[in-house]
């Protein structure tokens, strides 16, 4: 199988983490932010005369005449939530047509363009929020913005998987209509889902939060609309899924797997050997909440009396909320019972380091971390979000999220019975050798592949 791959990002200055595979033709790089003209980052391939050819044919009579109308149509489905939200696959579609032929830049710097936007959400909007000028700039950048996949060439393919139901997702949509190309989506954290959270505790005013959430919703109802297989990594997905116009027919977990020759079981270093540590590899931002970790140590040392937290994960992801868990842990004064350790280049050694693994995210898919230290028969205390329960019921400990007070008493509990503790690691590890290898996983979407492009064939 060859593969084009779509990386969508925050912003153009990114460095490569993983190496390409052999079997990767191209990666096209889609930063939705800091671009100061996606022709020249999309298109550096197309002689100067073509770009120069497509600002030349992006005057205001072409605008008004084909694109005023398209973004008529993409504001009018924010408000659309039933079946027929997929007749606006054929407006994404002309709208991936208008940008392979005309330029972004001038189209979205267009007077005609701001004006018929304005025109649009004022009149749509309540009649006690009314959008100011600030919000309808922010407003239509987050557009232009979320919008760019669509400036992107989308090649000819047998297949296009997305790993999102949100605007990474648009390649397929477009392909659906260009070409009838079969549409997979898989769900790792539900995009809709984690845009609300995200979006609630944001800085943007009531207009512009409610704008960005129609845009998502919008977005991820057309991309369920559209795919042949929506493929979460948990059953718990469906929850949100299905509300939002997944058809059930169509809806198959595959799970993630890990690699158990990789994640084994050893023992502990001689750093931690002589101690109780709990031991956790997350993200440090707010939908980890590690603030309720942090004070969920608090309470397990008052009963577990030297036990040790140690956290691994960039200390560069999100500094100011890296500096308010270092405020929180002098606070408490639990220098000698919480460490953030930053970012660990052996996560296969991370595990084997504690005695136990805890996670306490308020959102969550299915997550790796809690399926390799299963794998390296560390039990696990983690919070009653996504598939997490999933996962651990009948081989660890889950908690209600945002509780530190119960979190700390399962910590505790686990690390102060040792004959407890090893059987649910057993277990564990016997869990992931059974259900959750790699291989399994990769045979599955290898299987959807199969499926969906002889499906297709046969049409």
């Amino acid at each position: 199988m060859q593969f084009t791959l779509y990386a969508i990002t925050g912003s153009p200055e990114v460095t490569y983490k993983f190496e390409t595979p052999a079997n990767a033709r191209r990666v096209v790089h889609v930063p939705l932010f800091g671009l100061q003209d996606p022709a020249e980052h999309f298109h550096r391939d197309l002689p100067l005369a073509e770009l120069r050819a497509r600002r030349a044919r992006t005057d205001d009579q072409a605008i008004g005449e084909r694109f005023l109308p398209l973004l008529g149509a993409l504001l009018d489905g924010l408000a659309v939530t039933g079946p027929e939200i997929r007749d606006y696959g054929v407006t994404v579609h002309e709208l991936w047509r208008w940008f392979a032929e005309h330029d972004w830049r001038s189209t979205w710097r267009s007077r005609l363009v701001y004006e018929t936007f304005a025109e649009h959400v004022r009149a749509h909007a309540p009649a006690d929020d009314r959008p100011t000028v600030a919000d309808l700039n922010i407003t239509l950048h987050w557009l232009s913005s979320f919008l760019l996949p669509l400036a992107a060439p989308v090649p000819r393919a047998d297949l296009v998987h997305a790993t999102i139901a949100g605007f990474a997702a648009l390649a397929g949509i477009v392909a659906k209509h260009r070409d009838g190309t079969p549409f997979l989506v898989t769900e790792h954290g539900v995009f809709v889902r984690e845009r609300y959270i995200s979006v609630s505790s944001a800085e943007f005013s009531p207009f512009s939060k409610r704008f960005l959430m129609a845009l998502s919703g919008f977005v991820a109802r057309l991309v369920y609309a559209h795919a042949d297989l929506v493929a979460p990594v948990v059953e718990f997905n469906r929850r949100w899924e299905l509300p939002w116009g997944a058809d059930p027919a169509r809806v198959r977990a595959i799970y993630n797997g890990v690699d158990p020759g990789l994640f084994v079981p050893k023992p502990k270093p001689p750093e931690t050997a002589g101690a109780r540590v709990a031991v956790a590899a997350a993200r440090i931002y707010p939908l980890k909440d590690i603030e309720t970790m942090i004070r969920s140590s608090a309470v397990a040392r008052e009963l577990v009396p030297g036990i040790r937290y140690l956290l691994y994960g960039s200390l560069d992801a999100d500094v100011p909320y890296v500096e308010r868990c270092r405020a929180l842990i002098a606070e408490l004064r639990l220098e000698d019972t919480f460490e953030l350790r930053g970012f660990h280049s052996k996560p296969p050694e991370l595990y084997t380091e504690g005695d136990i693994c805890v996670l306490s995210s308020i959102s969550e898919a299915f997550p790796y971390t809690v399926l390799e230290a299963m794998s390296c028969a560390r039990p696990v205390v983690g919070t009653d979000v996504g598939g997490v329960k999933e996962a651990l019921d009948g081989f660890g400990l889950v908690v209600p999220p945002r509780d530190p007070e119960v979190f700390g008493r399962a910590v505790a509990e686990l690390l102060s019975d040792d004959e407890f503790r090893r059987e649910l690691g057993r277990r564990c590890r016997e869990e992931v050798l059974a259900r959750y290898r790699i291989s399994n996983s990769v045979n599955a979407y290898r299987d959807a592949y199969l499926e969906l492009t002889r499906r297709a064939v046969a049409a």
